[in-house]
């Protein structure tokens, strides 16, 4: 792995903070994308998307309609209702309590809420064109779905939805358990065990791996992350685990640790 490189694993809770004018916005998945790509060019989080949208797992398909919102928090006060607040921040009083688990409208002074400025402008749109479940339940039979692909019920529900260009069907699939680290941290090298200067090219998807079991060199998918390199190890990398490379430390504490599907491309 990287001469003293960091390796983080979830253990502290961040938020965005975005300007007040920023709304929820909706995005159309196009072939390549993932939840990690569209979290970093919109200034959000995997789990926020996920929840804003329903999303059980990483997996998105070219052609779905997700919303895209800044996440702002809300401090209560004295006389606040649920009502007042879902009226000022444009959402509703059911998303309130959902996105901060309550299980009714009372509120205290002092509550912090998490809120989705906007996120209800856009609500009818992404549940008109959302198709992941629909496409998971009848991918084997044809659906009148509002996506603009045409070929999403006959094709399968794995990461290569959403790979760039390379197929997986008949390539080895692993589940792995993930974790992110990065080069931005004191006294860090940012050069991996392949010689890959990662502070040089800090946009290149680079995971450390056991080469007993992901050979170094190889081209991977993973699901949420991407097609990457298999360029680096670890001491703490070994069995069935992988280290993805992101080049911010926030980042990487937000990726966490979670079960993942790594295809060997080649």
């Amino acid at each position: 792995m990287l001469k003293k490189t960091m390796s983080i694993i979830a253990g502290a809770v961040l938020s965005v903070t975005v300007s007040a004018n920023v709304q929820a916005a909706t995005i159309t998945v196009k072939k390549g994308d993932t939840l990690w790509d569209l979290s970093r060019t919109n200034n959000t989080t995997v789990e926020n998307i996920q929840m804003l949208n329903h999303l059980t797992t990483d997996l998105i398909h070219p052609g779905d309609v997700l919303t895209i919102a800044p996440e702002k928090h809300y401090t209560v006060k004295k006389g606040d209702t649920l009502w007042d607040i879902a009226q000022e921040h444009d959402v509703t009083v059911a998303q309130l309590k959902e996105w901060n688990e309550l299980s009714s409208d009372l509120i205290h002074p002092g509550l912090n809420l998490i809120i989705f400025e906007g996120a209800k402008t856009t609500n009818t749109v992404k549940n008109e064109k959302t198709v992941t479940p629909l496409v998971q339940e009848t991918k084997n039979a044809p659906t009148a779905t509002a996506t603009p692909s045409t070929n999403q019920a006959t094709t399968k529900s794995e990461p290569a939805a959403a790979a760039p260009s390379t197929t997986t069907e008949g390539k080895k699939k692993l589940i792995m358990e993930a974790t992110a680290y990065t080069a931005s941290c004191e006294g860090c090298s940012g050069i991996t065990a392949t010689g890959i200067d990662l502070r040089a090219n800090p946009d290149l998807k680079v995971i450390s791996v056991d080469p007993s079991v992901i050979p170094l060199g190889s081209k991977v998918y993973v699901e949420g992350y991407g097609e990457a390199i298999a360029g680096d190890t670890g001491g703490a990398i070994k069995g069935n685990k992988i280290d993805v490379f992101i080049p911010s430390k926030e980042e990487a504490i937000k990726f966490g640790r979670k079960q993942v599907e790594v295809t060997i491309l080649n």
